[in-house]
């Protein structure tokens, strides 16, 4: 797939998504799942909330928005993955042309950035959606806007290594119907010697619904690969041959549902943050939810652990919420990546809509706090200075 111009003026690697020809059906879907086993909860009994630091959200963000273009608004919301020594995020990114895109950035030690590129390394482009386009009427629907970028673009990455390659799904908004996830790979040498030779990205959710959230196992599960996403309100799982979708016909369906608990933080809805990662007791899976109760609808982060052989089955899920918005993250902390360096938990997540952060936990007092009564919670880090 070769290079060509880019919407900001430079030469960055641009990819376009086919759109079939399939009438919008006038209500949504109703969402029809089955429900898997019940969930046991870890009793959790102390309050997790992490209390805010006197530095500024400026001093304590890992990557922020800089310079005039396209990531001069918002930057935000990374996958992560731990690879050749180096933690590798992909963040979006949200410019002058307020569209989603991805940016690159690297760490060594997971919390200092020592390398960023000045280019996208991804981006969407086509000329009949794109309302910064001339000549295209503008219309846009910001009832399906979710941090910006309300012209739509990629959103949300998450990324997982699979033979050899790295599989990122992610969020596809169009800025005019609802948000669907599609998906594309790259092969693991292109992606470390910065070669964006990126495979022809691919609708994976039936149009018409709206879709997040999408996130899969490094592993099969039974000859099957396990694919996580949200259908408000609940997280979805889906057991799959292969991952060559067609983009036409072959749509994620959810098989089984994960859901909000009533009377709890995560009361509203639930979603997959970063890339389950797989520990001696479960598949972790740190997620975001939202309460009912929670005034200006709040984003915490929970965690909860899966069978190994049977990820649909919830063996421990938090009782409280393990991070909480400090005044400058403005109700919203939406992690995306998380890896595991020398025993230690590194979960990146989107502040504000606007900046990276990162917070930390030993990784197996971690598990025993979601295992067992103790406070289980991740800690924010404080000031990286690019």
């Amino acid at each position: 797939m070769k290079n060509i111009k880019g919407i900001y003026g430079k030469t960055t690697t641009k990819q376009r998504l086919k759109k079939e020809k399939v009438a919008l059906p006038k209500t949504r879907r109703k969402t029809m799942v089955k429900q898997r086993l019940e969930e046991e909860e870890a009793a959790l009994s102390t309050s997790p909330r992490i209390h805010p630091y006197s530095r500024t959200p400026e001093e304590k963000s890992m990557i922020r928005p800089r310079g005039n273009g396209w990531e001069s608004y918002a930057t935000f919301n990374p996958a992560a993955v731990y690879e050749s020594g180096k933690v590798h995020l992909i963040y979006r990114a949200v410019g002058d042309k307020n569209r989603s895109v991805w940016g690159y950035a690297s760490s060594k030690d997971g919390l200092h950035i020592d390398e960023k590129l000045d280019e996208p390394i991804f981006a969407l482009e086509d000329a009949e959606d794109d309302p910064s386009k001339e000549g295209v009427k503008e219309v846009i629907n910001l009832n399906y806007s979710s941090g910006g970028g309300c012209y739509g673009g990629c959103e949300d990455p998450r990324i997982t290594k699979i033979d050899g390659r790295f599989y990122v799904p992610f969020v596809y908004f169009d800025g005019r119907t609802p948000p669907r996830v599609a998906l594309t790979s790259i092969n693991t040498g292109d992606f470390l010697n910065k070669k964006w030779n990126w495979k022809e990205p691919v609708f994976i959710s039936p149009p018409g619904v709206t879709d997040k959230n999408p996130a899969i196992l490094p592993e099969k599960i039974n000859g099957k690969y396990v694919i996580f996403h949200r259908i408000f309100p609940s997280i979805l799982i889906d057991f799959v041959d292969d991952l060559d979708f067609d983009g036409k016909t072959k749509w994620l369906k959810g098989d089984f549902s994960i859901n909000p608990r009533e009377g709890r933080w995560d009361s509203r809805k639930i979603g997959v943050g970063p890339t389950p990662i797989k520990t001696k007791d479960g598949w972790l899976v740190i997620y975001h939810g939202v309460g009912d109760k929670c005034l200006h609808y709040k984003y915490k982060v929970g965690a909860m652990l899966l069978d190994l052989n049977d990820p649909p089955r919830v063996l421990y899920r938090t009782k409280n919420s393990i991070l909480e918005p400090e005044e400058d993250d403005c109700n919203i902390t939406y992690p995306c990546g998380a890896v595991v360096i020398n025993d230690k938990l590194f979960v990146y997540y989107g502040s504000r809509d606007l900046t990276v952060k990162v917070a930390t936990a030993n990784l197996d007092e971690f598990l025993d706090a979601v295992k067992d009564t103790k406070e289980a919670k991740v800690k924010p880090t404080e000031v990286f200075k690019i």
